[in-house]
């Protein structure tokens, strides 16, 4: 694969983040998103990057028009959980026999949902801990760099894989193949279940949210009820504390500053991801007879959020 063609599928806070330090650091890069007013902005002016690594100007590609886009080595999904099916549907023409896929998105069944509307099965997961969010049409502000992995939901580390973390592998930006990806996706799901609502329902980052020792608490028995429904499904997660994705996201230099996606969405009144997040563990504790009381009140208390400004859920 000789200059491989990366398009970003779902150019928001993620996509952007990772498309500018992709074409930052040399790879051929399209973004590919709905929103015409950020679109034009990088076009006009080039992808503003702000915060860590400081402020700069990253010349990109982008454009609306899946049409105008050339057939694709490696497609980098980014956009939200429910606009899957719409997005990859709309892109099919990107998509060709040797086209590496790969989900970077929140939640847990993306990789499914792709293939189901690709009609296959060599969908690569992925999860990162970086951050970022929209400051403007435009404008993407870098929280920190943090680790990445993607890599075969069957497991073992493929050539595909090795190559698409080599040609996705920049300054910023570092990415590794890894042999037990649904672990390493599980394991960033256990931060998100635990910190996506509270900072969502209180409007504060997640270190802000943390610093408040009650919900630290709570916080931490929504963790305890994830892992014991990940241990009943018989996920097996990275050797090591499985608290270290927390730890990292809280640290100094790691994304703690920055509100999750489920509070932004929330505050933009969009529907959010909650369904493929805390929604997975209270559908799996059913199954598995693990009580998840807690996860429950997230779910509960983010779908009053949305009704307030999507009303009632269908079905409900």
């Amino acid at each position: 694969m000789t200059e491989p063609h990366i398009v970003i599928l779902g150019s928001g806070a993620m996509g952007c983040l990772f498309g500018g330090l992709l074409r930052e650091g040399g790879r051929n890069v399209t973004l590919l998103d709905v929103w015409q007013d950020h679109v034009d902005a990088i076009n006009r002016s080039g992808l503003r990057m702000v915060g860590f690594g400081g402020d700069r100007r990253i010349r990109v590609r982008a454009t609306t028009d899946v049409a105008a886009v050339t057939a694709a080595d490696i497609v980098s999904i980014h956009c939200k959980a429910h606009q899957t099916v719409q997005a990859v549907q709309s892109a099919l023409g990107l998509f060709h026999e040797h086209t590496i896929t790969i989900s970077f998105q929140n939640g847990i069944g993306n990789e499914e949902t792709i293939s189901r509307v690709l009609q296959n099965d060599s969908v690569l997961g992925g999860w990162t801990a970086m951050g970022a969010s929209i400051v403007e049409a435009g404008v993407v502000r870098n929280y920190g760099e943090q680790p990445t992995q993607l890599g075969e939901m069957v497991g073992g580390i493929s050539e595909r894989a090795r190559l698409a973390a080599d040609v996705l592998s920049v300054p910023g930006l570092p990415v590794q193949a890894d042999g037990n990806i649904v672990g390493g996706m599980w394991k960033k799901l256990l931060a998100n279940i635990s910190l996506s609502a509270p900072s969502a329902f209180t409007d504060l980052s997640i270190r802000d949210t943390v610093a408040v020792p009650e919900l630290r608490a709570v916080i931490g028995k929504a963790f305890a009820e994830a892992l014991a429904v990940a241990n009943a499904a018989g996920i097996k997660l990275p050797a090591g504390d499985s608290s270290q994705i927390l730890d990292g996201i809280l640290g100094e230099s790691g994304t703690g500053a920055n509100k999750t996606s489920v509070c932004v969405d929330v505050l933009n009144g969009r529907p959010t991801e909650i369904d493929v997040i805390n929604g997975v563990i209270v559908r799996l504790g059913r199954e598995h007879g693990i009580p998840t009381p807690v996860n429950e009140t997230f779910l509960a208390a983010i779908r009053g959020l949305e009704s307030k400004y999507l009303g009632p859920r269908k079905g409900s």
